[in-house]
């Protein structure tokens, strides 16, 4: 009888261990447009599937970001890093390079080739560990593979250390990649190609999966004719091209044996649910109602597989939102918020014309782009002039403009915290500003650089996990969720 209470505290011990021991598969989704507020109002119509199950067994909270939102990759990269873009660098999807005054893709690299494509992409621009990363410097032996429907988001979920990062090119119709990372292109994308798996796909006409009047909220047009679109014409916005990640996912894990080893792997995955006429993340339509009915579709058929491939006890599946769309500009003026516009070129003209005034006839700025004006630093030098003060002259400037709420030298940006965590000193202009509420900022007269996304949004996360684990009793930030799943 003693030996039993001597090895009952050992017991104990090896059972907890065993229980917070880390999944063998972690599944990170990030979601294009998902909303707790669409989830909500959609519960009813999931009898099963994979946000069935997750809505009633994963932890689920909602995330805010501590800096401003454009409705790029820059969430993703707070998501990934547990940073804000003055950390991690990447404070939007393109920046303005003062060498050739040109606008480049963020993740541009032309030192890298890309496989199957055209895009030369790599995670240079990050410049925080992601969440791949800290799990490879954990694990080394850790299996990491990041799938998505661009290239710029994948490669944020690949981080720097990923075995492999591909993504759809629905031109080619062919999953592409990018030889940033040591495998190239998976041997399971490469027989999916081989084999024509998204020219199939392409094929298919997408229509409702439910009459008409059985949806929320279809418009008066899809009330008449519904909808219907032939899939190759529209993939990167139809459902099948999360079915594409999906079922990839699925053959990766299953040829490179993805939890079945005691070090642990992440599959990585890029979803939406913005159909080819959304203007918002919020449904306004039959067929962006039907794009969250199939994800459930194919979630619970990816948890499915999970479970019977390697046990419902050694996988955890992350599902979070990524705001693209925000309040479209209709929702906003019906409750008497006018959208207006705000046009960087033609700011940067104007104060152009200011100096010229002031120091004469010279190109004293460079370009605008995003929320800086960038001064011809070459020739204030030459001139022999004093940079400081024809900051602040432009910023003067630029506070009489319609719409700016404030303008600054790039210098005092520390002193607004939401433009200090927002702003990278790597792409920040000479003179920085900041649009009134419900201003959207436009590169030219066509072009927006942002959309008017929600003053604070705030994007759903849902974790689920086969064992009991502990779990933040707390609200937590985007910048927490890293250590969510690294830590824990």
């Amino acid at each position: 009888m003693r030996k039993t209470y001597l090895y009952y505290p050992l017991i104990l011990l090896l059972c907890s261990l065993a229980t917070f021991a880390a999944p063998r598969l972690t599944v990170v989704a990030v979601v294009d447009g998902l909303t707790a507020e669409n989830l909500s109002a959609l519960r009813p119509y999931w009898q099963q599937g994979g946000l069935r199950t997750m809505s009633e067994e994963a932890y689920q909270t909602t995330i805010a970001y501590p800096h401003l939102v454009y409705g790029g990759n820059e969430t993703t990269a707070t998501l990934m890093t547990g940073t804000t873009p003055d950390r991690h660098g990447y404070t939007m999807d393109s920046y303005f390079l003062r060498r050739d005054r040109q606008v480049h893709s963020m993740l541009e690299d032309k030192e890298v080739r890309g496989i199957g494509t055209s895009s030369r992409v790599s995670p240079q621009a990050l410049l925080a560990q992601t969440m791949t990363d800290r799990m490879r410097l954990r694990y080394p032996q850790a299996k990491i593979y990041a799938i998505g429907q661009t290239p710029e988001t994948s490669v944020v979920l690949a981080g720097h250390a990923a075995n492999a990062c591909c993504w759809i090119d629905s031109e080619t119709r062919q999953w592409v990649a990018t030889a940033a990372y040591s495998e190239g292109l998976p041997s399971a994308a490469f027989d999916q190609n081989k084999d024509n798996k998204i020219e199939t796909l392409c094929a298919r006409m997408w229509t409702p999966r439910m009459d008409i009047p059985a949806y929320m909220c279809p418009t008066e047009y899809e009330r008449k004719k519904g909808f219907s679109y032939e899939v190759g014409k529209v993939l990167l916005q139809a459902p099948e091209a999360n079915t594409l990640v999906i079922e990839l996912a699925l053959d990766i894990q299953k040829s490179e044996q993805l939890g079945k080893d005691a070090s642990p792997d992440m599959l990585m995955l890029q979803l939406h649910t913005l159909s080819p006429n959304a203007a918002s993340d919020y449904i306004t339509s039959a067929e962006q109602e039907d794009l969250y009915l199939r994800l459930n579709q194919d979630l619970g058929f990816l948890m499915e597989q999970l479970d019977k491939r390697i046990g419902r006890t050694n996988y955890q599946v992350l599902v979070v939102g990524r705001p693209r769309l925000g309040t479209d500009s209709q929702r906003l003026s019906d409750i008497h918020m006018p959208v207006q516009r705000f046009n960087a070129d033609r700011a940067a003209a104007l104060t152009g014309t200011y100096l010229m005034a002031l120091y004469g006839h010279e190109r004293w700025v460079d370009g605008a782009y995003g929320q800086s004006i960038y001064l011809n630093r070459t020739l204030i030098e030459q001139k022999r002039l004093n940079q400081e003060t024809i900051e602040r002259q432009v910023a003067n400037f630029l506070m009489d403009f319609e719409g700016v709420q404030i303008a600054m030298p790039h210098y005092e940006i520390l002193r607004y915290p939401l433009l200090g965590s927002t702003l990278c000193k790597k792409h920040t202009g000479d003179v920085v500003f900041m649009l009134q509420p419900g201003w959207q900022l436009m590169y030219n007269e066509k072009t927006p650089v942002d959309r008017v996304i929600d003053e604070n949004p705030a994007s759903p996360l849902l974790l689920w996990s086969g064992t009991i684990r502990p779990m933040p009793q707390n609200h937590i930030d985007a910048t927490d969720v890293v250590q969510l799943i690294i830590e824990n």
